[in-house]
């Protein structure tokens, strides 16, 4: 798959004119969003990555249509997960209703750039050496058995969230003002610039974002090799995720399987990785006689399958624990 330069360039101005008129209408005018406008962003920017995903099999092709749906959806299943923290961390840091919208924004926009920029390392490493799908696919594997464990072991999620190397130096070393001041990250108070508890809460949502982004790029690469489906399935993934944080809210604790059908996903992306690099170094015919590449097609099969399951298997858990607790409270 092609793309000109000028796609590009396209493709990012756009994306940073969407990005700046909304921070800038929401700068003026910080707000709790209705439900209504919650539904209405969320299935707009569906709607607009469905009609991109179209575009790009029109253009360039089926195989490069299926595997940015395959991507958009992975990212998008995995943004979900990325909510749960979200929601810890607005709590954590006791965030005023009316400034959330704002800061998720702010915080999706450094974690957007941030994403580009592992986007396009992940592109020049695997160009320079093939060999690095081994370290991907393992990698991947270890977080499909991490979430696997945390599942089991119950790990309470609020333990480390918003606690990193970064957080930790930003409250040794960094004045602030402990309190929120509007849309401001930095005030002038008595002749010093200080932090207000907006910067800090951003940083802290930019940090735990690009952590999961070391899961979610190299899964996205295991499903394609093309930079810019990558890059834009990541931004229709993100753009609705603020109105999907207002918008599921506490009916995210009820997709109690959520972190098994993930690692479903990353395990078996894990695989799919390993066996294209043995496919690439010609080690699948050396040592099983067949080609072990896995197709678009199967991917695809394998995360919307995973998804459906996840999801009917944990509303039906939430349905059997809601009617045992009124069943106990009758």
């Amino acid at each position: 798959m092609h793309v000109h330069p000028y796609i590009w360039i396209i493709t990012i101005v756009i994306m940073l004119a969407l990005l700046l008129t909304d921070a800038l209408i929401l700068g003026r005018r910080p707000h709790m969003p209705t439900l209504k406008e919650c539904v209405f962003f969320i299935g707009l920017y569906v709607v607009l990555a469905v009609a991109f995903g179209l575009g790009v099999t029109g253009v360039s092709g089926g195989g490069f249509g299926k595997q940015f749906f395959a991507v958009w959806l992975t990212e998008y299943s995995l943004s979900l997960d990325n909510l749960f923290i979200f929601i810890i961390l607005m709590t954590k840091f006791k965030v005023p209703g009316y400034l959330q919208q704002f800061t998720l924004l702010v915080g999706i926009m450094v974690a957007l750039v941030f994403r580009g920029v592992f986007i396009g390392l992940g592109q020049a490493v695997l160009n320079a050496w093939a060999w690095v799908f081994f370290i991907f696919g393992a990698f991947l594997l270890y977080s499909a058995f991490g979430l696997v464990r945390d599942y089991v072991r119950k790990t309470p999620e609020d333990e480390d969230a918003g606690d990193n190397i970064v957080m930790r130096w930003v409250r040794d070393h960094l004045p602030t003002t402990g309190d929120y001041r509007g849309t401001s990250m930095f005030v002038r108070d008595n002749g010093k610039i200080l932090a207000t508890s907006l910067f800090t809460v951003v940083l802290a949502l930019s940090t735990a974002d690009l952590l999961f982004a070391l899961d979610s790029i190299p899964a996205s690469y295991g499903l394609t090799g093309e930079s810019y489906l990558i890059f834009t399935a990541n931004v229709f993934a993100l753009m609705g995720l603020r109105q999907l944080y207002f918008l599921l809210g506490n009916l995210l604790h009820k997709l109690v399987y959520l972190p098994l059908g993930l690692s479903v996903i990353l395990g078996f992306i894990s695989v799919k990785l390993i066996l294209h690099a043995l496919n690439h170094y010609g080690l699948d015919q050396k040592w099983f006689g067949i080609h072990t590449e896995i197709s678009v097609e199967v991917s695809l099969a394998v995360i919307v399958g995973t998804l459906v399951v996840t999801a009917v298997a944990s509303i039906i858990r939430s349905r059997r624990t809601d009617s045992a607790a009124d069943a106990a409270q009758h």
